[in-house]
């Protein structure tokens, strides 16, 4: 069964930090181009950052340049997206997906981590 499973999200200060995982099941992550996207209420979805395996390159948008990082765990076929120096407008559900180098269009999603930035 292809799984994608997110984990680590929760309530967070101002400034404060988290680091989200997507663990993956049923198929290779490294195989697939990864993306983290987020949406928050009554906005549309946003891709924050995207890994890909074949030219290693990470690509992240202004928004969260500097103060987000992805990396990944090849042997526990998992990965992360660490959110350092969180900002009010950081809240929403965060998601990881995974589609073919081949494809545009994501093929795997996982289920969403609610982030809130609060204090």
């Amino acid at each position: 069964q292809v799984q994608l499973v997110e984990s680590g999200g929760g309530l967070v200060q101002p400034g404060g930090s988290l680091n989200l995982s997507c663990a993956a099941s049923g198929f290779i992550l490294d195989a697939y181009v990864i993306g983290w996207f987020r949406q928050a209420p009554g906005k549309e979805r946003e891709q924050v950052s995207r890994f890909s395996s074949s030219d290693g390159t990470t690509h992240y948008a202004d928004s969260v340049k500097g103060r987000f990082t992805f990396s990944r765990d090849v042997a526990k076929n998992t990965v992360y997206l660490q959110m350092d120096s969180l900002k009010a407008e950081d809240t929403a559900i965060y998601y990881c997906a995974a589609r073919s180098p081949y494809k545009t269009e994501y093929d795997y999603w996982g289920q969403g981590t609610q982030v809130t930035v609060s204090s």
